[in-house]
């Protein structure tokens, strides 16, 4: 399986090997993303032009593009160099004009000689009452007429390609397609109601009307659904590789779990339960879990994951949870140590920050079993940090952590479970193409007690009636967040932003009362003045996006967002949740500039209206679109050509149901359609699968 099949050789041969494409254009053409002639067959048009043939320009609305036969009439050339040259001419009702700038007279005589007919398409604008069509598209003799495109794809460029030559090559690829077997379920290929691929290629190549350009045409979407397929294929068939991993059943009585939700102030909610009892399932199954444990800001993921831990302990293994950052493990530390003492169970922590004597001493405790729960970052990688016995894996904050990752710190523990939490709620369509490979626990209630937070919107005009309120909460002993806008892509403006702002909320609420953390401050200066900020030494923290993920000071009750319409909904959403965390009521002020843009409004109010998070994310990827959305962030989610994730995301899971069906009845895709598949998978590019296939 590890070669390419042969009936793909041309599709994947250099793009010098089409007519008219030299080392030069190939250059060019490699800035669209296009490097061999299977690119071009996925790189569609994304409009069209009509050039449908009318009898006159006569009543025609202007301006557009026409196309007409016409008789030429009279040539005037231009007075100057590089003026206009002008050719009247008429149609059946009416005259206008053909102009040309940097014309070559005795070029346009030949061509357009006066008398003679032709058909011409262009674009026709008035110009003081005279329609003239400047540099006509086409201008061919009437028995060239088929030259003309009735409706001509408009495809994307980039510098150095023009449309004709676009055109040109993408008809070179598609006299390079093979005859290629069906992949696609035929009982979905019919109720759908679309063409073979081939069929659909073509057919998406040259569109009759609009209508053949929608994402809901047939042909598209066909194209779409074998880009969303061959990607769930390949996690399917990781997710496969992970089932068949041999996990061992991890069993336990349950009574550690007992006591600590004996001793919990609350009940725990129905997604909580609900979660708790999925992990304790997969785990104590033969094979490896691979589960996602998504919720929104405060839905209670550090209990759920707890007793994920505890269950290992239970089995006389270790479990242990992995953070992002130094801040964020002291953080988990703290919420379990709680917890960890009713149960009797013991937690320790391992940072980089451990060093000498120290270290060796919990990596000793660690290895014997003396240590039941770690909590770590990703110092826990290093090769000498071993366990006793290993059963759970628990990874906090998913986008700082590639599959790559997961699997790495599965071989730290013998066939060790894994469980990963996210607090960013993703919308279905991409929780599935960046996850399809594990299974999704998702906690969408809020633990009883979470005081709610009242949300406004505020313009910076009215700047010092905040301060100024935030002067009499200061004097009430409440504590407060002040995050300063995202300036320009340099992060030097970020930092001037915000140490301007606190130079000034410093002189308005006096020394000492006012902290500032950013991304530019080393690590240890970073933690300190959040150190502070928690510790309530500082009562206002402020800060670049850095305290985004995570941060749990109950005490703050004030969260100031400036120049809140720069910011994502999703990161708004998130930084929102750092404050309600206690008792007290909390606010959220988001601060605009006026004129806010239509959508910069939209997105404010959303916030103002809701505070679930799973709503504010299916806004979000409505209004940003899906490749804004991953951003660089989230580089877990591949790009796709033709399919669209956010209009798309019922293609996405009937995909991801199809492609795990098709591997339980035929793993190895050995069958007919197993065949196609494999094609299929090569044709899309997924390396990743066709190597585990071969490892399979």
């Amino acid at each position: 399986m590890s070669q390419r099949p042969e009936p793909l050789f041309p599709l994947f041969a250099g793009l010098e090997t089409l007519e008219g494409i030299g080392p030069k254009t190939a250059q060019h053409f490699a800035q669209l993303g296009v490097l061999a002639p299977r690119d071009l067959l996925f790189t569609l048009p994304y409009s069209g032009i009509d050039r449908t043939r009318l009898d006159t320009l006569k009543d025609a609305l202007m301006p557009a593009t026409l196309t007409v036969a016409v008789t030429i009439g009279t040539h005037r050339p231009a007075r100057n160099r590089g003026g206009a040259y002008r050719i009247q001419v008429e149609d059946a009702q009416t005259s206008f004009q053909l102009v040309y700038f940097h014309a070559k007279g005795d070029y346009l005589q030949r061509q357009l000689p006066e008398g003679s007919r032709r058909i011409v398409s262009g674009r026709v604008e008035l110009f003081d009452g005279v329609a003239q069509m400047v540099h006509p598209d086409f201008a061919v003799a009437e028995t060239d007429a088929d030259d003309i495109p009735a409706f001509e794809p408009v495809y994307p460029l980039t510098s150095g390609i023009t449309q004709k030559l676009m055109y040109k090559a993408t008809r070179g690829a598609l006299t390079r397609l093979p005859p290629m077997a069906e992949w696609i379920d035929i009982n979905q290929k019919t109720k759908a109601g679309w063409p073979d691929f081939a069929d659909a290629v073509y057919r998406a190549h040259d569109p009759q009307s609009q209508e053949d350009l929608a994402a809901t045409a047939p042909a598209r979407e066909r194209l779409a659904y074998d880009e969303l397929f061959a990607h769930q294929i390949t996690l399917a068939l990781a997710r496969q590789k992970e089932r068949r991993k041999k996990g061992r059943p991890t069993l336990g009585d349950g009574q550690l779990q007992a006591r600590v939700l004996a001793a919990l102030p609350y009940q725990p909610t129905g997604a909580q339960r609900r979660a708790v009892a999925e992990i304790t399932d997969d785990m104590a199954r033969p094979q490896r879990m691979n589960r996602l444990l998504q919720g929104d800001v405060g839905a209670g993921k550090t209990l759920v994951a707890f007793m994920a831990l505890l269950r290992a302990v239970e089995a006389g293994g270790q479990g242990v949870l992995m953070a992002p950052t130094e801040i964020l493990a002291r953080q988990h530390l703290q919420g379990l140590r709680p917890m960890a003492e009713n149960a009797g169970v013991v937690l320790e922590i391992l940072t980089g920050r451990d060093k000498g004597s120290d270290r060796q001493a919990k990596l000793a405790a660690l290895a014997r079993g003396d240590i039941q729960v770690l909590v770590g970052t990703h110092a826990v990688f290093q090769a000498d940090v071993q366990f006793s016995d290993l059963r759970l894996a628990v990874v906090d904050e998913q986008h700082r952590f590639g599959v790559r990752q997961r699997l790495e710190l599965g071989q730290k523990g013998d066939r060790a479970d894994v469980l990963v939490m996210t607090a960013t709620p993703i919308p279905r369509s991409l929780a599935l193409a960046q996850y399809g490979d594990m299974d999704v626990s998702v906690l969408d209630e809020k633990p009883p007690g979470r005081q709610p937070i009242k949300t406004a919107l505020v313009s910076t005009d009215r700047l010092d009636q905040v301060v100024d309120r935030l002067r009499s909460a200061v004097a009430e002993g409440k504590q407060c967040y002040w995050v300063c806008p995202l300036v320009e892509e340099s992060e030097l403006s970020d930092l001037i932003a915000a140490e301007e702002r606190f130079k000034r909320l410093r002189a308005a609420l006096g020394e000492g009362v006012v902290g500032l953390v950013h991304g530019q401050m080393p690590p240890a200066e970073k933690d300190a003045g959040m150190q502070a900020f928690q510790q309530g030494e500082t009562q206002v923290l402020v800060a670049t996006t850095v305290i985004e993920v995570g941060v749990d000071v109950p005490n703050a009750t004030i969260m100031v967002i400036e120049r809140a319409e720069t910011f994502g909904l999703a990161q708004l959403h998130q930084l929102r949740g750092r404050v309600g965390r206690g008792q007290g009521a909390s606010t959220c002020l988001l601060m605009y500039q006026n004129p806010l843009s239509e959508g910069g409004r939209r997105r404010l109010e959303v916030l103002r209206e809701t505070e679930d998070g799973f709503v504010i994310a299916e806004t979000d990827l409505q209004m940003r679109g899906t490749g804004d959305l991953i951003g660089t962030a989230q580089s877990g989610v591949p790009r796709f050509k033709v399919a669209d994730l956010e209009r798309q995301a019922g293609l996405m899971a009937i995909a991801q149901s199809d492609a795990r069906k098709l591997l339980s009845d035929d793993s190895a895709l050995t069958s007919d359609r197993g065949q196609a598949v494999r094609m299929l998978l090569w044709l899309m590019r997924q390396d990743e699968a066709i190597r585990l296939i071969s490892v399979g």
